[in-house]
This record gives C-alpha cells, structure tokens and sequence, in this order.
C-alpha cells in the first residue's frame, strides 16, 4: 500500500514590516490578526504539517498564534532578507516532518490565503506532469508555491533577499499554475486601506 501524499506548509512572518510602518503581521483582518488569519486557513487546508517562521515582533507574533498546532521557528537573521527565513521554514518542516514528498511557501501577508487554493494546487500536482506549481495572478508566477522533494536543497541553500519564486525560473518547465482569484500582498498603509474598504 502506497503512503498517502504528505506536503507541509511553510509560513513567512518575519519580516520587518518596514513599507507598512507597523507589523503587519498584527494588522487586524476580519476580526483577527493577520498572521492568525492566515495560519488558520493554512491549518485548515489538506497539508501535514506548517511551520510559521517567526523574526521581528517575534513575542508578539508568537502570542497571537500560542493556542494553535503548528510548528514554530525562529529566524535571529530576519534582517538579512527573505531568503533566511525560507532557510529556516524548510530545515524545519523536514525536521518536523521527515516523510515530507512536498512542501508548499507562503506568505503571512496575503490576506486572500485560502485552503481551497491550497487543495487545488495540490491536485494539479497530483496529475504528475510537474514537479513545482506556483499560483498565476496577472501573468506571474506568485506565492503560495509548492515544491516536491527534489527541489529541497535548493530551497534550503538560496540566499540574499529573494524569496522561492527566483528558482522558479531556472526550470520552467517543471512548473505548473494555478490561477488564484485575487493575490493581494499588504505591504503599505495604501494597500492596508484599500484591503479592508
């Protein structure tokens, strides 16, 4: 008997919130912080496990999230960029979870995250033709993106302030989309504003 298909869930919640001029991690979205928000639709979508990465407002952020069950890293380099925080996320998902065939990065600023996004791209993975799917908004490849196992030593030694997205682009065609309805990044007051109007 085949094991059952196993991907975890990586969420990116420890940058520095610069543009917004406050965490947006915190920022209140329908009733709850952002971070909160997101990682309940993260935990409600078919993965095995998600590891939230955790650097700037870590304390606070941490609180927010205390009562739920997922995996907590923490990031003391969150200033060097993105990639350091990928880093972190995926040694942490294969330590937590050795048997993971997948792994999908996403990001805790991304109010429209949702578990049905999450199903389908796992489906369109399942039919066997790619070995990453990206979510498609207005003609670019965007988080949430999952990688199969082949891509893991590559996540885990990009580095600079870029995020998974990059390596996408040196194998296209081993990427599949899935198109997202709306793929909205808060990261401005401007973007805040118009989100919650």
């Amino acid at each position: 008997m085949t094991e059952p298909f196993q991907c975890g869930l990586v969420l990116l919640a420890a940058g520095g919130s610069r543009r917004m001029g406050r965490p947006k991690q915190l920022l209140p979205i329908r009733g709850k912080p952002l971070v909160r928000h997101v990682a309940e639709a993260a935990l409600a979508a078919p993965v095995a496990s998600v590891v939230v990465v955790l650097g700037a407002e870590a304390e606070q952020v941490r609180t927010v999230l205390k009562d739920l069950p997922l995996q907590l890293a923490l990031n003391p380099d969150w200033s060097v960029g993105m990639s350091s925080s990928l880093r972190v996320g995926v040694k942490t998902a294969i330590a937590h979870s050795p048997g993971l065939q997948a792994l999908m990065i996403a990001l805790a600023d991304q109010p429209d995250f949702s578990q049905d996004h999450v199903t389908r791209m796992i489906a369109r993975y399942s039919r066997g033709d790619c070995t990453a799917v990206a979510s498609l908004a207005d003609g670019a490849m965007v988080p949430p993106i999952l990688f199969d196992r082949s891509w893991f030593d590559k996540l885990c030694a990009i580095q600079g302030d870029i995020g998974a997205r990059a390596l996408l682009k040196e194998r296209t065609d081993l990427v599949a989309t899935v198109s997202v309805g709306s793929s909205t990044d808060l990261d401005t007051p401007e973007d805040y504003a118009q989100f919650i109007n």
